[in-house]
This record gives C-alpha cells, sequence and structure tokens, in this order.
C-alpha cells in the first residue's frame, strides 16, 4: 500500500500550535455533508448549519417518509436565500439494509446470554424474546456461529442502545440467537447488519426507485448516495435509472462501501462510479477493528488517484451527546483530510444530535487546520508519476494550471466548462486555493428560434473542492 501521510517537509513550530487560527474568505476546502433530521430541520439550525460550513445536504429515507423530508426540503430552500450559502442536495437510498420492526416502539430490554428471536413475521409484537424484522431471507443467509448486530439507526459505537447476538439455531424462517451484550432497543427506528453475510436484497429497491422517480425529479437532487453497493453492475443499474427520468441525467452516483462485498469489488464500483462513500460504520462490523485504517487509507489512494471524491463518514460520534468531540475523534478528522479525503459525512451527529451545528463548525475548523499542513507538493509529484507520460490534452493543461496557479500564489483558479470534466480534473490535483468552475451553456439554434442548455442552479459540488457558477 503507498504511503498516504502528507505533512509539509518544514516541522511545525510548536509555538504556533497556540496561535490563534487565522480567519478565511473561503472556508475549509474539505466539504461538510450534514444529514437533516429531527434536530436539523428548522430554517434557524439549517441556517445555522449553512454558516458553520455545511455546503451538501443528506436527505436518508431511511428516515421518514417524502412529505417529511420535502418539508425539510422547503425549510432548506429558505435558509439558502437567507443566508446566501449555496448548498447541494443527496438523496440516500435505503437499499439491502434489514430494519427491527417494533411498531408499539416501547423500548425493549435484553439481558446477556439470553435467547432471543429474530423472525420474518412482521405481524409479531416485538418483545425480549421476538424481533421482528423486515427480511425473509435471513434464515437462508445465517448459520451457527455467525455474529448479528442491531442498533439504533445511525448507531454511533457509545450507545446502550446497540446489541451483538450469535446465531445458535435456524428455526425454518427464524433465526435463534444468544445475546453477548445487555441492551435496550429505544428508539424509532434499528437496523441489523450481519458480519461478513450476504443479503439477497437489491441494491436499488422498489422504494427507492419510487422515491428517485418523484421525489428526486421533482427536487432535481445533485447527488445519489447508492447505500449497500456490492458490485460494479449496481452503479450501471442506477445511472441507467437515472438516465431514463430526464431531469437526472446528470446526477451524480455516489458508491457507498458498507460491506465486505463492496470492498471486494472496489476497484471496479471506483471505475463505474462519480465517487466514492466510505461508510465506516458498518464495514467497520465487517472488519476487525484493526484493520479499518487500512481500508481508509488504502480506499482514499484509489479514489485521489482516479481523481473520483471520496467521502469519510462516522468521525465525531461523540458529538451527538456532547459539545466537544474526543481527541481521538479530533484527530480522526484530520488524518482523513491528510489522507485525501474530501468531504466529511455528518450523520447521527446531525441528524438526532443535541449540537448539530457546532459539530459542522468544529468539524470545519479541524479540516481547515489539517488542509494548512498537507504537503500539496509531494501529493502533486506522486499524482503526476501515477498518470505517467504521455497525458491527455486536457489532464495536461488541468495539472499545470494547478501548478502555476500555487507558484504565482494565486487566490483562486477559474475554470470555465461545459461538462465539470475539466475542474474536476484541476481538483485531481487537490490546489490550495478554490476552483471556481464557470458553466457555458450550449447554444442550439433551430433556423429563427435560439435556445440555451446545459446551465444549471448554482451550487456546491460537493467533494471535488470548487464551486460551480452558471453563466
Amino acid at each position: 500500500m503507498h504511503s498516504t501521510h502528507l505533512l509539509l517537509e518544514e516541522p511545525i513550530r510548536m509555538a504556533s500550535i497556540l496561535e490563534p487560527s487565522k480567519a478565511s474568505f473561503f472556508p475549509a476546502m474539505t466539504k461538510i455533508v450534514g444529514t437533516l433530521g429531527p434536530k436539523s430541520r428548522s430554517i434557524e439550525v439549517i441556517s445555522g448549519c449553512l454558516k458553520a460550513g455545511m455546503s451538501v445536504a443528506r436527505f436518508d429515507f431511511s428516515w421518514h417518509d417524502p412529505a417529511y423530508h420535502q418539508e425539510t426540503l422547503e425549510n432548506l430552500k429558505a435558509a439558502v436565500k437567507l443566508t446566501k450559502k449555496l448548498c447541494a442536495v443527496m438523496l440516500d437510498t435505503v437499499g439491502a439494509e434489514m430494519q427491527v420492526v417494533n411498531k408499539s416502539e416501547k423500548a425493549i430490554s435484553l439481558e446477556a446470554d439470553a435467547i432471543v428471536v429474530l423472525t420474518p413475521d412482521e405481524g409479531q409484537e416485538a418483545s425480549s424474546e421476538l424481533l421482528p424484522i423486515n427480511f425473509d431471507g435471513l434464515s437462508k443467509a445465517v448459520k451457527k456461529g455467525d455474529t448479528i448486530f442491531i442498533g439504533q439507526y445511525l448507531f454511533t459505537g457509545s450507545e446502550t442502545t446497540s446489541v451483538w447476538l450469535e446465531v445458535s439455531e435456524v428455526k425454518g424462517d427464524d433465526v435463534v440467537c444468544v445475546i453477548k451484550n445487555s441492551a435496550t432497543l429505544a428508539g424509532s427506528l434499528f437496523t441489523l447488519h450481519g458480519s461478513q453475510i450476504r443479503i439477497g436484497l437489491p441494491t436499488l429497491t422498489d422504494k427507492d426507485k419510487e422515491v428517485i422517480s418523484t421525489w428526486g425529479v421533482q427536487n432535481k437532487i445533485d447527488f445519489l448516495s447508492l447505500s449497500y453497493t456490492r458490485h460494479a453492475e449496481d452503479v450501471r443499474q442506477a445511472r441507467e435509472f437515472l438516465s431514463k427520468l430526464g431531469d437526472l441525467y446528470q446526477t451524480q452516483i455516489f458508491a457507498k462501501i458498507e460491506n465486505i462485498e463492496g470492498l471486494n469489488h472496489f476497484d471496479e464500483i471506483l471505475q463505474e462510479a462519480d465517487g466514492i462513500i466510505l461508510s465506516r460504520g458498518n464495514l467497520g462490523i465487517d472488519l476487525p477493528p484493526e484493520k479499518v485504517f487500512l481500508f481508509q487509507k488504502a480506499a482514499l489512494y484509489k479514489c485521489n488517484m482516479a481523481g473520483k471524491p471520496a467521502v469519510v463518514t462516522r468521525v465525531v460520534d461523540s458529538m451527538t451527546d456532547n459539545l466537544r468531540p474526543t481527541r481521538a475523534e479530533a484527530t480522526d478528522v484530520a488524518n482523513a483530510v491528510l489522507d485525501g479525503s474530501d468531504a466529511i459525512l455528518l450523520g447521527a451527529e446531525t441528524l438526532r444530535g443535541l449540537y448539530p451545528v457546532e459539530t459542522i463548525s468544529t468539524v470545519g475548523k479541524i479540516c481547515a487546520e489539517a488542509e494548512k499542513v498537507f504537503n500539496q507538493d509531494m501529493y502533486f509529484k506522486k499524482t503526476v508519476k501515477y498518470v505517467g507520460e504521455p497525458m491527455t490534452h486536457l489532464e495536461s493543461i488541468a495539472s499545470s494550471a494547478v501548478r502555476a496557479a500555487i507558484k504565482v500564489k494565486a487566490s483562486v483558479i477559474i475554470c470555465f466548462t461545459s461538462s465539470g470534466r475539466a475542474a474536476r480534473l484541476i481538483a485531481k490535483y487537490r490546489p490550495t486555493m478554490p476552483v471556481l468552475s464557470v458553466v457555458i451553456p450550449r447554444l442550439k439554434t433551430n433556423q429563427l428560434k435560439w435556445s440555451f442548455s446545459g446551465a444549471f442552479e448554482v451550487c456546491h459540488s460537493p467533494c471535488i473542492q470548487e464551486v460551480r457558477v452558471t453563466t
């Protein structure tokens, strides 16, 4: 694996650490994706999130219905007008996600070493002895000794609402499990994840397709987060589906790597997707703890060299309930930036967290500090060497523009483009200044009738360190 530890060659003065951070006209280059939900859906809170540095709003359809999300989106639009801050929209699919069905929403107490049965009979009442799930094929996918994790949706890992189960027996469609730790399932949504278990659910479900073709088309989403991507074919099928919807033919697809199957097919997925989301929460269940950092560094390196934006999740879990991150979390955010992450995705921290605005602000400040010590010169040389010769004309121009901008200490790189490809290539070389992408409409003529096409609303490109503006 190639080294991606990119600190400046000059040593950091210890005294400089105590100096106050200087205010910058531009926010951190690393984008922040905020998941909007119960604690972050009002105009006031969303406005605070935008001012704090959120540039992409994520709408997760595992949580609530389209009407709920539409109301939140209308609040986002109002907040954008109020703050004059740009924000893109990301739709996150449900995908092959298994959920515990608890219609009563009453708390369920589970005791260590006790027995609990997972059943596909959703008509049953959830209890400490029986947990209905929304998937009827679990009994065919597991075997004795397999590990199953159940946690509150967007679990943080520090909660007492997560439980580990070990499969002891399969009885027909039911799966009998031994509870490994005491926990209380309290909350409205719980998800189930089988460690290294292949689940026969489609990546893009019928529910996902309905939401995309209605809510997604209506709101012209900028990005589709494709949950539980396992093969390149998953991305191809999603792109084919989007292409049939007209208005979404330019929507970019970000493949979420959430299990071992996705990890095994990472290279082919990267080739097809527009970007990658490293879902460290679910993948961290499949991988041994000591292997997670290896995956992160290897995946980010591959994304960087391919010029595909990479997003890292699960960084400041403790800020769901606390005003400050742990020292380990603060270091984790900085190291993600130094490893080459283009964006940080916040889940529970902003969806149900107590301090969504403060969390975004804190993460943004950490990213900005990490960017100051990122060794762009080393990264540039490594990327040029990886690309090799001969370069394409456009890549040669892009890399030369970045090098020239750095040498003259330019404040911004302005890129005129019709497709965005040139801007993405410039961003691939990670310039130290923002990229202002001016999208040029294409002029079509039909005798005496002239019309423009290819113009887009002003929005942030969430992960490639640019702002796109229409003429």
